[in-house]
């Protein structure tokens, strides 16, 4: 008997194959389904929130998803690294509270041959400035152009700030708009508070101070897949750059508005309880009515929230998902135009950034799965459709939406593509590998020895400025090779090229 097998009879859990798992207890109304071998299941606290979230009478549809890097975090009702479906209903606490945090990839012309360590070292010296961390202000935008980024999405900073990324809009999910219709001004008002939308003038641009949102320089190192990769514009030694971050404080602040959640920080709950003073809302009685549910789960109840899909309370909370989640998108194509203009500046050279793919790991949508419309909640997981379910994309449509898989600031990546094999996890993929224990790693505590441990692996480490960042360290996340190995033999995703990283700037 292997060590892990106590562990699987104790859980209940069925073998499927070698990469996929089934969970499922007398409580549980729907069963969970693990894509992942048994060395990379997670710890107990885990395995609780899943049971506790599906034993939810008439919520769940099919069967719950866990990915690689399924992970239980403090004040969630849920796990992360998941997918969470139902028919009927919205649930905003099965999801992490920052709508479109997301990633995004970008082609450029610079590679190993034409772009020297030494220039690489002069420009993270200047995008340390140009991509702040941890900033109060960032890049500055009118409150008008902060409201048409909320109603019309990444369009409305593209035409202010001139961005010139080719296939900006074309290669980012929903065309960077995840309204479906037309929508006014009031239509923000009505589901954002003003209060919300001034402060985020002053936060475009800015990566974050989130433990793990980055700014990655990498490099192709392997094309595995040499087709693909020509479709995708890939080759061997050109330098990407990945970006990952998310809708900001108009996000985090929208969501702690809209959905029962402790908040974790003093100034949240100070600007959650001011941004209700200037909501200008025409919707106030739907507004005090979902505040009653907030306060029954907050105070209590331990079921799930949940809106009605098609009722009035969930279509207020979609809509101000949506409008966060525009400034998701709209914020990573700042970024994107800030490095840009940064090369531009010290190296009189475009680099002619062309967007390979901008998608959410942290998402609502509407979706039709196994023959039923349903509404799809991403935990920390990406969308991950196949061919022909982007038939309507130029590209994508040949070879299935494209997927990434980091894993630490020190260790490979991959960037991937969906398959048609994918139904029994909704079309879904990891977004990591998460964290867990990598015997392969030598594991390190202090900053001063995750610098040293960079430098061996040939990484240069920028602003790093916070005192957990360690927490990053290569030994403490779960080999990224037995995460590619069930991603691709489960069908989830198809690897396309292997990425190393060149250069990381994170807090």
């Amino acid at each position: 008997m292997s060590i892990e097998e106590p562990r699987i009879m104790e859980h209940k859990i069925e073998s499927l194959t070698a990469h996929k798992k089934k969970f499922q207890t007398d409580k549980m109304k729907v069963p969970a389904i693990f894509f992942m071998s048994e060395d990379l299941l997670p710890e107990d606290e885990t395995w609780n929130k899943l049971e506790d979230v599906a034993s939810n009478p008439d919520t769940l549809f099919h069967n719950l998803v866990a990915m690689p890097d399924v992970s239980s975090k403090p004040g969630r009702k849920n796990a992360s690294g998941t997918v969470v479906v139902s028919e009927k209903y919205i649930l905003p606490q099965v999801n992490d509270s920052d709508p479109n945090c997301g990633m995004r990839l970008l082609k450029t012309n610079l590679s190993e041959d034409n772009f020297s360590p030494e220039q690489i070292e002069k420009l993270f010296q200047e995008l340390i400035k140009a991509v702040p961390t941890k900033k109060l202000v960032g890049t500055k935008v009118p409150f008008d152009v902060v409201v048409d980024i909320c109603r019309k999405g990444t369009r409305a900073v593209i035409d202010y700030l001139g961005i010139k990324t080719k296939n900006e809009l074309e290669n980012t999910q929903n065309g960077g708009n995840f309204f479906s219709r037309e929508v006014t001004r009031q239509d923000i008002f009505d589901v954002i508070p003003k209060l919300f939308l001034f402060f985020a003038k002053f936060r475009l641009g800015i990566l974050g101070a989130a433990g793990n949102h980055f700014l990655d320089l990498m490099k192709v190192s392997d094309l595995v897949d040499p087709e693909m990769a020509e479709i995708l514009g890939l080759k061997k030694g050109q330098y990407l750059f990945m970006v990952h971050t998310g809708s900001g404080i108009l996000g985090q602040y929208t969501m702690y508005t809209h959905t029962a959640k402790k908040r974790e920080h003093i100034s949240q709950s100070t600007m959650v309880s001011l941004g209700k003073l200037t909501f200008g809302s025409r919707k106030k009685d739907i507004y005090y009515e979902m505040q009653k549910n907030i306060k029954r789960h907050m105070r209590g109840d331990n079921s799930l929230l949940r809106y009605g899909a098609d009722g009035p309370d969930g279509k207020m909370y979609m809509d101000a998902r949506a409008a966060a989640s525009n400034f998701g998108s709209a914020n990573r194509a700042v970024i994107t135009h800030n490095i840009s203009q940064t090369i531009k500046k010290l190296f009189n050279r475009d680099p002619e950034m062309d967007l390979i793919y901008d998608m959410p790991h942290i998402s609502i949508s509407k979706e039709n799965h196994f023959g039923n419309d349903v509404w799809v909640h991403r935990s920390n997981t990406s969308r991950s459709f196949g061919p022909a379910r982007m038939a309507n994309h130029p590209v994508y449509k040949k070879t299935g939406e494209p997927v990434f898989v980091p894993s630490s600031m020190s260790t490979d990546a991959y960037i991937c593509v969906g398959t048609d094999k994918n139904e029994d996890s909704f079309f879904s993929a990891p977004h990591g590998t998460g964290k867990g224990k990598n015997e392969k790693e030598k594991s390190i505590t202090t900053k001063d020895e995750l610098f040293a441990k960079m430098k061996d692996k040939g990484v240069r480490l920028y602003n790093a400025r916070s005192r957990i960042v360690v927490d990053q360290d290569s030994a403490r996340y779960k080999d990224i090779n037995k995460v590619i190995a069930g991603v691709e033999d489960n069908g989830v995703a198809h690897v396309v090229a292997k990425m190393e990283p060149v250069a990381v700037l994170m807090y």
